[in-house]
């Protein structure tokens, strides 16, 4: 993005209009269950969709004036243009049993699960390259397996 973007406004439901900046290099556009980060569209389950548009709407409400373009701002942030710090994203997930790496990866298996050990389809929707989905999806093929074996028995 050439720094242009519009200001980190957005609808109500933050659907259909440029919301803000991922790292402060993209545009992200919240449209028909899609997150679009630099012209490239990524599906969005009805969780992540959900908890998406909850936060852009507490944003709005917190932050109404704020020039900030980056998508996720704090109280030392939304009156700069500085992205949150790291420390600022993960301290939530200190001391407690899951990390934010545990997530993700229960969060891609949960997938791959629920639509099927597709590659293509976890590639698309996570952004992964083909060996690490085809990883997943062996992994999930293997599971359901286990679980169509145990079933059986």
């Amino acid at each position: 993005m050439d720094g242009s973007a519009p200001p980190a406004t957005c609808s109500a439901a933050g659907l259909g209009e440029p919301v803000g900046e991922v790292e402060g290099r993209f545009a992200v556009v919240l449209e028909d269950a899609q997150l679009t980060i630099a012209g490239r569209a990524r599906p969005l389950d009805d969780l992540t969709l959900e908890l998406m548009v909850e936060w852009l709407e507490y944003r709005r409400r917190r932050w109404p004036s704020t020039a900030n373009l980056n998508l996720l701002i704090n109280n030392q942030t939304a009156n700069t243009t500085s992205r949150a710090s790291n420390h600022w994203i993960s301290a939530p997930m200190r001391g407690q049993d899951a990390t934010l790496e545990w997530l993700r990866v229960d969060r891609q298996l949960e997938e791959a699960l629920t639509h099927g050990p597709d590659p293509l389809h976890l590639a698309e929707v996570f952004g992964l390259d083909e060996k690490t989905a085809m990883r997943y999806a062996d992994s999930a093929r293997a599971l359901l397996e286990q679980a169509a074996e145990q079933h059986l028995r």
